[in-house]
């Protein structure tokens, strides 16, 4: 079989593929520079999206050592609240316990109202150390082992932010109403209630 192609046939095919190569090439080129236009778009939306959250972040937050600075007022307030005169019959002692009342009143409304929410864990509560900072341990019969016996300083959080952590007092490991968890009603491996006078 013999080829009947022609020099011009043959340049013609040269040609068509040379131009094959060019749009193979282009097209590879291009998928290139669209997978970048996504890459900094994507980046440029994350760049955004984080400016917008440190932003947020920089106004929910600015009154943060404002606030932290007024704790000490607000503790001054609870402590004189705590060292009230009992039952005074004097009218200017009433009125200025009265007054001091209501400063930390006030004081604990602007808190909440801009965010500044109290920690006060009662006795009994679970010890959180995200929340809380145990600043003494010590046996209890009260409560059990790794919880607050007792609040010795609020603490304050700022949307979700730790201004400062509740100071508490922790009851021991071991410690509870029973002490080990035995049941208090029992004696010598009594079964529960094999005490109890069932006489009418």
């Amino acid at each position: 079989m013999t080829d009947d192609r022609t020099p011009a046939d043959e340049e013609l095919e040269a040609t068509a593929e040379a131009a094959l190569d060019t749009l193979e090439a282009l097209r590879a080129e291009n998928s290139t520079l669209k997978d970048q236009v996504l890459r900094v778009a994507a980046e440029a939306e994350n760049t955004k999206r984080r400016a917008e959250r440190d932003a947020n972040d920089a106004r929910a937050y600015a009154i943060q050592k404002f606030a932290r600075d007024l704790l000490g007022v607000a503790d001054n307030l609870s402590r004189a609240m705590a060292a009230q005169p009992a039952d005074s019959a004097d009218p200017a002692v009433k009125n200025f316990v009265l007054g001091v009342e209501m400063t930390e009143k006030a004081l604990q409304s602007a808190f909440e109202q801009n965010g500044l929410k109290k920690l006060d864990p009662a006795k009994g509560d679970k010890f959180d150390p995200h929340l809380h900072q145990a600043v003494m341990e010590q046996p209890s019969d009260e409560v059990a082992g790794g919880s607050v016996i007792q609040t010795l300083q609020a603490g304050y959080e700022l949307f979700g932010r730790i201004v400062r952590p509740a100071m508490v007092a922790v009851a021991a490991k071991g410690s509870g109403p029973a002490g080990d968890g035995a049941n208090p009603y029992t004696a010598d491996g009594d079964d529960a209630g094999a005490a109890v006078d069932r006489r009418a």
